[in-house]
């Protein structure tokens, strides 16, 4: 077929006029794939950007606010076991405090209920009678008054040297003319160990009438 012209132009492409059309095109082609991308796409790519910083920012709050907590939950430990520890030390204190006035208290009331005895015959007596009240055991002013005169006529250094007994290497002695095994054996617990003792005297040797012949009442002659 025979090609036909049109003057001053060729129908017939240049290498530089189809370079230009192959730039073109490109351009075209990235236009139009740009501007087929949704929005959404923009907006994805900004969120799993953004993602990161604010998965970061939550580790390290969660990470301070566990800190936080564990310092707080190791002084409040701290606290209570200081509070209890005060606690108890103010227990034990008014415990000591509670025991010491009790103590006080019935010292004191057992100066006031103990009254002053005379330091005599009588004295004696009534000293005797307000321990032997306290220890059960039994017998009278009139009772022991009697046998203390006719034993020693009230003398609490009395001693005989001539009877069975004193034979025997252990004489009687004092108001109530009591040997020494028998003062051991019924001597009471708070009057002294001595067997010269008035009081002590007294005591043991009521005690043996009472187990003897149960009072000192009931006795009238040596026994």
């Amino acid at each position: 077929m025979t090609e036909t012209t049109t003057p001053g132009h060729s129908r017939r492409l240049t290498k530089a006029h189809k370079l230009s059309i192959a730039g073109v095109a490109t351009l075209g082609a990235a236009a139009l794939a740009f501007s087929l991308v949704p929005a959404q796409a923009g907006e994805e790519t900004g969120t799993t950007i953004s993602a990161a910083p604010v998965a970061w920012t939550q580790a390290v709050n969660g990470a301070q606010t566990k800190t936080v907590q564990t310092h707080l939950g190791t002084q409040q430990a701290v606290a209570t076991k200081v509070a209890k520890a005060d606690a108890d030390a103010k227990a034990k204190a008014a415990a000591a405090a509670k025991k010491a006035h009790e103590t006080k208290t019935a010292a004191s009331r057992s100066a006031v209920r103990t009254p002053v005895f005379a330091n005599n015959l009588d004295g004696w007596i009534k000293e005797a009678l307000f321990i032997m009240k306290k220890e059960g055991i039994p017998g009278t002013y009139a009772g022991i008054h009697k046998n203390v005169m006719r034993e020693s006529s009230g003398n609490p250094r009395a001693i005989n040297n001539w009877d069975i007994n004193a034979q025997n290497g252990i004489p009687s002695k004092g108001l109530l003319q009591v040997i020494q095994p028998t003062f051991a054996a019924y001597h009471v617990k708070g009057t002294k160990f001595d067997l010269y003792d008035p009081v002590a005297n007294i005591v043991a040797a009521c005690n043996y009438a009472a187990d003897r012949y149960g009072s000192m009442d009931n006795v009238n002659s040596a026994y």
